[in-house]
């Protein structure tokens, strides 16, 4: 991604991506808005516990109907006794029931009116005898709560003619299946996060280069160092900043994780073992980044506002999202050409191969994928740095040509 002749005095590649990165890593690391940079997620993470916790209890509210019970006073007392030793047995399988009304002998008592009317939050009202129960209840409710209303009425009428044997029990530590779906849910997990992280700090070189742009700090940049190096050195600078911004994000999470005695030997183990598989991560973030960030970067260079920036950066993010979705659908296609194609692509090859990370033991696979997307990130930035010099500095082989043949004519008029 070097120029094929440096002209004397210039800095080399490497040196000129060193000073760019170190340069705006510097001025976006102590500038006044970093501290509100990073309390970016802080706003969801609020909103996403309380919205939690708001569902969680209207959950909660929702499966807590109750059966009410309206049958003769010996008949209430001993189903409701019945009730306690089966849940004491089988457990939230069993009901709840609340005691409507102790009916004299030979009172009835209407159900349907009760559940009809609203009162309460009564899912259903069992009447009749221990012998012939009668059940009130929506149609989903009576296939659910047919046979454990039959059940209870059963051992009321009798608590020895329906004993419920112990059952010996053998403890595994996990199965194929169990291991297989946590394996599969660390893949979508780790997918997702990877997704969000990209896409929350990817957006931020968009406006890098318009700004720059606008006050012809990028022309005298053009001028001093490589283009390609210009890119480079961005890239790099916002992918620093953008570490700094997950190390305290990470940090501050794992010590609110460990306060609550939080521990990953609750979850299933990733094919790779979890701490190749954070590492893995961590690449896989790196090369996500910067071939999106290089897609960013030439959209943000060809944009002339930040307004045209952000209606250029509608069409790439729902690009992006799209390829998330194809990463996706490619974990539950173990060795499936989906699965192939997630990976080949190189938008979708980061988010793929760290579901490979999480469902296979294999690592040569992330070899070979890793140095596939080196390749392509150095293509996009020469890719981006060429259109750059073309479509916005007006130079280049093309420009150079048109120069050329111009000077020709002029020549040629002269004679």
């Amino acid at each position: 991604m070097s120029d094929a002749a440096q002209a004397p005095g210039r800095l080399s590649f490497w040196r000129a991506a060193l000073v760019v990165a170190r340069r705006d890593f510097l001025a976006i690391l102590f500038g006044r808005t970093f501290f509100l940079f990073l309390l970016g997620p802080l706003f969801p993470a609020i909103v996403a516990t309380m919205a939690g916790g708001i569902g969680a209890q209207t959950q909660s509210i929702a499966m807590s109907a109750d059966i009410g019970l309206a049958m003769e006073a010996q008949d209430t007392e001993a189903m409701l006794h019945a009730r306690d030793e089966l849940a004491a047995q089988i457990g939230p399988a069993i009901p709840n029931m609340v005691v409507l009304e102790r009916l004299e002998p030979g009172q009835t008592f209407d159900g349907v009116r009760v559940l009809e009317s609203g009162e309460g939050r009564f899912a259903g009202v069992v009447t009749g005898t221990l012998a012939a129960p009668q059940l009130a209840a929506t149609q989903g409710t009576l296939d659910r709560w047919r046979g454990v209303v039959a059940l209870i009425a059963a051992r009321a009428a009798d608590d020895t003619s329906l004993a419920l044997p112990d059952v010996a029990t053998q403890v595994v530590a996990t199965s194929g299946a169990t291991q297989n779906t946590g394996r599969l849910r660390t893949a979508q997990g780790g997918q997702l996060i990877l997704f969000l992280l990209i896409m929350l700090l990817a957006t931020m070189v968009l406006s890098n280069l318009a700004e720059e742009k606008g006050n012809k700090i990028i022309e005298i940049l053009a001028a001093a160092i490589p283009m390609d190096a210009v890119f480079l050195g961005k890239l790099f600078a916002m992918l620093g900043i953008s570490a700094v911004g997950i190390a305290v994000w990470g940090s501050t999470g794992a010590l609110i994780l460990a306060a609550g005695d939080f521990s990953l030997a609750s979850f299933t183990s990733p094919g790779v073992g979890w701490p190749l598989f954070f590492a893995l991560g961590v690449v896989y973030f790196a090369m996500g980044y910067l071939l999106l960030g290089a897609i960013f970067l030439a959209v943000g260079s060809m944009a002339a506002t930040v307004r045209d920036v952000q209606t250029l950066s509608m069409p790439v993010t729902m690009a992006q999202v799209m390829v998330f979705f194809l990463a996706s659908m490619a974990v539950t296609q173990h060795g499936q050409w989906t699965e192939y194609a997630a990976m080949a692509f190189p938008l979708s090859s980061p988010f793929a191969m760290l579901a490979r990370a999480a469902t296979d033991e294999a690592l040569w696979p992330h070899a070979v994928a890793i140095g596939w997307q080196l390749v392509c990130v150095a293509l996009f930035i020469r890719f981006g740095a060429q259109l750059f010099r073309r479509k916005v500095m007006k130079s280049g082989p093309r420009g150079a040509a048109k120069k050329k043949s111009r000077s020709g004519k002029r020549a040629e008029q002269a004679a």
